[in-house]
């Protein structure tokens, strides 16, 4: 189901999330703008990205992604359509019985119609993105959090979304690697601002990448969403 005259890539339109109910939670992502929203463990924030993907269904309220209900949608055309949006679960998601380049490679093998040689072509380009290339063979056990950071990234970028949904994205990393994977998830700058638009949710960010998004809220125990002073 596609609503018309909803051009924004990410709509939130009045979904309960908090324990009180009284003030669901509503929220555009324009296009081209990097937009975080931060809160406690318990706020519901986590409950976002699947109700953005279809994964999950709200109580009341609805997601759209580029207008359209995901949810609705039938599961091949899904399927189909979440290649769309890049997807960072908090905990990176990663299989822990493959290693860090078949991990990248996955969504590419099952999701796409590319031959064997132009899969491993694009994965290549990714892994040396994200500077994973010497560690493409271990393990998520094997890496560091860093390393298992970067090959997340790379799959949820993997077939070059127009929008990305990162939840707790940054959690464990310095300062200056949280910077570079943050840009390389804006996929390079366009005259409109970022060339991905990009949704963040988590507990608290770096001041310093606090510094370069366009938007941060915080969502309040009452489920109020507030501009977060950087």
């Amino acid at each position: 189901m596609t609503i018309p005259h909803s051009p924004v890539p990410l709509l939130f339109d009045s979904i309960p999330i908090a324990r009180d109910a009284s003030h669901p939670f509503s929220l555009e992502v324009p296009e081209h703008r990097t937009i975080a929203v931060l809160g406690d463990e318990d706020s519901g924030l986590e409950q976002l990205g699947g109700y953005a993907l279809g994964l999950e269904r709200p109580e009341s309220g609805r997601a759209l992604v580029f207008g359209t209900l995901v949810a609705s949608l039938p599961e091949p055309e899904r399927l189909a359509f979440r290649r769309r949006v890049g997807y960072l679960p908090a905990g990176d998601g990663l299989l822990q019985n493959l290693s860090l380049r078949d991990n990248v490679a996955l969504p590419l093998r099952f999701g796409s119609a590319g031959t064997l040689r132009d899969i491993e072509g694009r994965v290549n380009v990714m892994l040396t993105a994200v500077r994973l290339t010497a560690a493409a063979a271990l393990r998520p056990a094997q890496a560091n959090d860093e390393e298992r950071r970067r090959a997340a990234l790379a799959r949820a970028v993997a077939f070059d979304p127009a929008l990305l949904i990162l939840e707790q994205p940054f959690d464990g990393l310095t300062a200056r690697v949280a910077s570079e994977l943050l840009e390389l998830a804006r996929g390079g700058e366009s005259a409109e601002g970022a060339r991905r638009t990009i949704f963040i949710t988590g507990q608290e960010i770096p001041p310093l990448i606090l510094r370069r998004l366009d938007q941060v809220y915080r969502l309040t125990r009452a489920g109020m969403l507030e501009p977060e002073t950087v």
